[in-house]
């Protein structure tokens, strides 16, 4: 049985809290002291002190608040919404000795109770008779903004239990109508005192169904079918975390501009392209020291990345890591797809090979199994070669996001505006040939497509990317 020193009851407003809190307060030797770090007032709207701390005292220093509470004699607590002092977060989900209460409801229920409480301005009812009743217009996108808000608190509640080891105990509102769950909630906390009954002091403040209390009911039924509650069409990410490759960023000789290369990119031209804009080779060899250095010596610096459709650059992955036997090329995955997945090359292979259809069989294979090893499938690992775009600017972001995400299509008039914005004229745009182009023309078809799109879900979804098409024509 955990030994606690303080809990807390993490809800959202009409959950049922306050129903809770009296109930918690029935018991010998508890204490719930409200909304403690409520930032509009403290504990309840009266501003009535808390352990000597009145409203300026807490908000100055609100982990010595915390602190009183968990050294009070008996076992104090309080109630913590997501719209609290966010300067107690950590402080209480990392502490164990801080029991967590986990109190939720239907969120269609609470939605409507608090659009209910609002309009009537009743928001406690302790005498059935001065009930106040309203009937409220549903809102859709109200609604939905309530409950993508509602899963958000809950999935970083979770995240941090399960960062820091430790569980709650989960109440539904309509378990609070069940004394022995509520005993059942004293005895994980460790008192010793029970309820014999439930606090009636207050009471529900809207019964009756759903229907009853919205004008626009079939509206409502319509917006809430249309809600994908499970997010069925999501697409599903397997993928490692990637950190950001700070030692690959590229940067003008003198000009403030930046260039997040994305491997497997036109990341040859973009180097040849900086060079020519300061007429010098490019600053490479970044460290992230070095990096904040570059940045403060260049105030007002523009950086940028650039993606590349994900069929040429899943065929240029294809071509310069696994088919080529040069420099930077993949030789112990290359046997191992040959040998373990089946890949359709000889072992001297090096380039595509001359037959487009034998060529197209070994690019189809190379997709199924990017999609395997995407998906965590293979025992190889997720090079940044073949990451998708969408992990690879994730994890540049833990260091520099972009200030532009541009199109290898579009570079000839994008990389003149973003240069301008440095009050730079722009070089050319030359684009590197790509020796492999043509045999990527020769091989693509619906087929292909279809095979990459199921491997790049995500960044089609993100990038709005359409079929590929050859960018010399």
């Amino acid at each position: 049985m955990p030994e606690f020193d303080s809990f807390v009851v993490l809800a959202e407003m009409r959950t049922g809290s306050n129903f809770l809190e009296a109930n918690l307060n029935a018991l010998d030797g508890v204490r719930c002291h409200g909304e403690a770090f409520n930032p509009h007032f403290i504990g309840s709207p009266q501003d009535a002190p808390i352990l000597g701390f009145d409203r300026t005292a807490r908000d100055a220093d609100p982990t010595a608040l915390l602190a009183r509470l968990r050294a009070a004699p008996g076992l104090n607590g309080f109630r913590y919404f997501g719209d609290h002092d966010p300067r107690l977060f950590a402080p209480i989900m990392d502490e164990p000795r801080i029991a967590k209460v986990v109190l939720t409801r239907n969120p269609l229920d609470s939605y409507v109770s608090h659009r209910i409480a609002a309009a009537t301005g009743q928001w406690k009812l302790t005498d059935a008779r001065h009930a106040r009743a309203a009937r409220i217009r549903f809102e859709p996108e109200g609604f939905e903004a309530h409950l993508q808000r509602l899963q958000e608190t809950q999935i970083r509640i979770m995240g941090a239990l399960q960062r820091s080891g430790q569980t709650a105990f989960y109440v539904d509102y309509a378990d609070l109508q069940d004394v022995d769950v509520l005993n059942g909630l004293a005895a994980w906390l460790g008192v010793t005192g029970r309820l014999d009954a439930l606090d009636r002091e207050l009471k529900k403040q809207n019964p009756g169904p759903i229907t009853d209390k919205v004008e626009n009911v079939e509206e409502m039924q319509a917006a809430l079918a249309r809600i994908d509650r499970f997010d069925l069409h999501r697409t599903p990410n397997f993928e490692p975390r990637r950190g950001a490759m700070v030692p690959g960023y590229i940067a003008a000789a003198t000009t403030g501009l930046l260039c997040l290369p994305l491997t497997s990119g036109p990341e040859t031209a973009l180097r040849h392209w900086l060079e020519a804009l300061d007429g010098a080779p490019v600053r490479e060899g970044f460290t992230q020291k070095t990096l904040r250095d570059w940045r403060r010596a260049h105030p007002g610096h523009r950086s940028f990345a650039v993606l590349r459709h994900p069929v040429a650059r899943a065929h240029a992955a294809f071509c310069d890591r696994i088919l080529s036997t040069g420099p930077g090329s993949y030789g112990e995955i290359r046997e191992t797809l040959r040998r373990r997945h089946g890949l359709p090359i000889d072992a001297a292979a090096n380039g595509p090979h001359p037959d487009p259809a034998r060529h197209r069989a070994a690019f189809l294979l190379f997709a199924a199994f990017l999609k395997a090893n995407l998906g965590g499938q293979t025992a190889i690992r997720v090079d940044a070669a073949w990451a998708s775009q969408s992990a690879l600017l994730q994890g540049a972001a833990s260091v520099e996001s972009p200030d532009a995400v541009l199109r290898e299509a579009e570079l000839a008039r994008d990389l003149s505006w973003i240069a301008a914005q440095l009050g730079r004229e722009a070089p050319p745009w030359r684009p590197a040939p790509d020796p492999q182009e043509a045999a990527l023309v020769a091989i693509y078809d619906a087929e292909v497509e279809r095979a990459i799109r199921t491997v790049y879900a995500r960044d089609y979804d993100r990038f709005g990317f359409g079929d590929w098409q050859p960018l010399r024509g």
